[in-house]
């Protein structure tokens, strides 16, 4: 039996261990925030806070997550008013908007280590996650929101 925390929750799972995070989260919690995009953690789209570090929810096996706090984009700001959330919906970031939640977490993650990001640190961390849209200098603009460095 896998036990884990989810958004400040504690849930247990009987199931096969060696499943994905990803599938826990979204078929078994029905949290579907999080997305399913590649499989390969090549993406991004599925990125949680595993201990609040980002982990790839499609390649990482439920296991892993074992006495774990997982935090998922649902999980990030009770009301929606994390930073980040805030200055995604101020800058309009997302246009299809399938990403956007991976993006934000990872990003969410990114402040917690490096409060004042460069655009070497945002590049580095943020290279992680794909946008097919191509919503960078509006991702990064965020970040830089969300961390003060920008005027609001």
């Amino acid at each position: 039996m896998i036990e884990l925390i989810v958004n400040g929750q504690p849930h247990r799972f009987e199931g096969d261990p060696d499943m994905p995070l990803l599938w826990f989260l979204r078929d078994e919690l029905g949290l579907t925030g999080t997305k399913f995009g590649c499989g390969a953690a090549l993406c991004g789209a599925c990125v949680v806070h595993i201990d609040g570090t980002p982990s790839f929810a499609c390649i990482t096996p439920l296991s892993v997550a074992e006495g774990a706090e997982v935090t998922t984009i649902e999980g990030l700001s009770p009301d929606g008013n994390h930073p980040v959330q805030v200055a995604w919906r101020d800058l309009n970031v997302a246009q299809c908007g399938y990403c956007q939640s991976g993006q934000m977490m990872q990003a969410a993650a990114l402040l917690a280590e490096t409060p004042e990001p460069t655009d070497e640190d945002i590049d580095a961390v943020m290279s992680q996650n794909l946008c097919r849209c191509g919503t960078y200098p509006r991702i990064r603009a965020a970040i830089k929101r969300a961390a003060g460095q920008e005027a609001q």
